[in-house]
């Protein structure tokens, strides 16, 4: 402290501090104890090709973790010292993709079956001062970046990682202890900085210096630990007090992370597999409210049966492998105020499909806005949305144009979730799931039967009135006048049996003839 006086009297500059990088720590296989035969092969290949090359390369992050847990990781990630455009130059199939945080996909296989391993470059860390001096090693097109001088923003807050640097700067660049191991396949070696074995053993998810300063620096972080600690909770892993503690202080750091990110985010905690646990998680740790708005109408109806078995199916899906799809989930999570919407359009007397549609543009304005670009995501959850009343016409050719829709199965799972919460019949979904499993033959019969149901139940709606009521001359005809129309003159008695036969034959024909597509509910409720 005196020291620190006289140096202030004298004009001195206190010396900068150098970041505590961690030491470098190599563990054997004997006691990080991974099994080499739960690396994925191509990863194992990825690696190979860049040491090959004269470069350095490890499996990384969470791949190292659930290795070191027993579990066979999803994916796999590999750091390295090479750049960007010297990975892509050794593999056939490699793609340069982001802008502010540039990586290489190196893609094997094609169509669902292909698999993707995702390469980065070791990053320098940079605070404030040493943000200064930078000039920028990395290649952009993006004129922003390219004349950016500061990596990092007056609050800390990292605006620019395109900078490479040793793999000890790497590490203490990487978020969690647990996150920021280094695996070498070939030598079955783990390099290790920042304890991450030690807390791995002892399940604590642990921010790499100081949580506060580490949300500054990326308030998406803020998110990431919520989601570890839900993805991880049931294998006993906690937040460490002090990571956890400045959470809910650093929410607000969230208002200045762009749209797109937060809701990118938002999507992977709700398709980890882990969904109901984040969605505990963010009520437990206070942040149930305010991470981000669309998040905050995933959790209020996240206890509702049928928002609640859409979560539970989507993490049902990721546990057993099966791909899911983010317009599914919203869909459902908004399918209320599209309902609601529907409904009380036709109310006011607007025709049930336009009614819907405005209903839709309506929701997507209010609840997701432009965030995801009205894409493919927009579009998916419009076609879901827009052929649930079609699942109401099962005569005549609609059925067969149904089941060939792209969107049909999505559809048709929506439809499904809505009948196991009794918004349906379950008879309906009954109905369709064996239609979309039949051949043509059994199709054609399932359509002729219901086609007979519903004339037995017209037939029987229309005799019932003529046996206990006989209308008068002066009553108005039962007939639908059509809104501006004047009603067509009353039909006069037949005096014999002829006339009364001939007349029964006309309404039948009628009917028959009225027998096409069953029209479109008025509500889904």
């Amino acid at each position: 402290m005196i020291k620190k006086l006289i140096n202030r009297l004298l004009g001195k500059s206190a010396p900068v501090n150098k970041h505590p990088f961690g030491k470098r720590e190599e563990i054997g296989p004997t006691d990080h104890g991974i099994n080499p035969k739960l690396v994925d092969e191509r990863a194992l290949s990825v690696v190979r090709i860049l040491k090959q090359a004269g470069f350095e390369a490890y499996i990384v992050g969470g791949a190292v973790r659930d290795l070191m847990l027993g579990l066979a990781p999803k994916d796999f990630d590999v750091a390295t010292n090479a750049t960007p455009e010297q990975v892509k130059g050794l593999f056939r199939r490699a793609f340069i993709i982001g802008r502010r945080f540039r990586i290489v996909h190196v893609v094997y296989g094609r169509g669902r079956e292909h698999e993707v391993i995702e390469v980065s470059t070791f990053r320098a860390y940079l605070d404030n001062v040493a943000a200064e001096q930078v000039a920028g090693n990395e290649k952009t097109s993006k004129s922003e970046l390219a004349g950016m001088k500061h990596a990092v923003d007056s609050t800390g807050r990292v605006l620019r990682d395109n900078v490479w640097g040793p793999q000890e700067e790497d590490a203490v660049r990487r978020d969690f202890t647990i996150n920021a191991m280094y695996y070498d396949p070939e030598t079955q070696i783990v390099v290790d900085y920042h304890h991450g074995i030690k807390d791995s053993k002892n399940r604590v998810i642990r921010m790499i210096g100081d949580p506060a300063a580490r949300y500054r620096e990326d308030p998406v972080r803020i998110i990431r630990a919520i989601r570890f600690a839900a993805k991880l909770n049931g294998l006993g892993f906690k937040l460490e007090p002090k990571t956890a503690t400045p959470l809910v202080k650093s929410r607000a750091l969230l208002l200045e992370v762009p749209q797109s990110r937060l809701f990118d985010e938002m999507l992977k905690l709700l398709q980890t597999g882990h969904a109901r646990a984040s969605i505990e998680q963010l009520k437990i740790l206070g942040m149930a409210q305010g991470i981000y708005p669309l998040l905050d109408v995933v959790v209020e109806r996240a206890e509702s049966p049928f928002v609640n078995a859409a979560l539970q199916d989507t993490d049902r899906r990721v546990g057993e492998g099966k791909p899911v799809a983010p317009s599914f989930l919203l869909a459902c999570v908004l399918w209320a105020d599209v309902r609601d919407g529907w409904a009380t359009r036709i109310k006011d007397g607007q025709h049930s499909h336009p009614a819907l549609q405005d209903a839709i543009e309506d929701v997507f304005n209010a609840r997701i806005g432009d965030v995801s670009g009205r894409g493919k995501l927009a579009g998916d959850m419009r076609e879901i949305w827009l052929l649930q009343p079609r699942f109401e016409k099962r005569v005549g050719s609609a059925p067969f144009g149904l089941v060939e829709q792209p969107r049909f199965r999505a559809a048709f799972d929506f439809m499904r979730l809505r009948a196991e919460n009794a918004e349906l019949d379950m008879v309906l979904s009954d109905w369709w799931e064996a239609f979309s499993m039949a051949d043509d033959n059994l199709r054609n019969d399932m359509v002729d039967e219901v086609k007979l149901e519903q004339q037995q139940q017209r037939a029987k709606s229309v005799r019932a009135p003529r046996v206990h009521k006989v209308p008068l001359k002066t009553e108005p005809s039962r007939d639908a006048v059509a809104p501006g129309h004047a009603p067509e003159p009353a039909a006069q008695p037949a005096e014999t049996a002829e006339g009364h036969v001939k007349h029964r034959r006309r309404r039948r024909s009628k009917m028959k003839r009225a027998d096409g597509d069953a029209p479109a509910p008025d509500s889904q409720e």
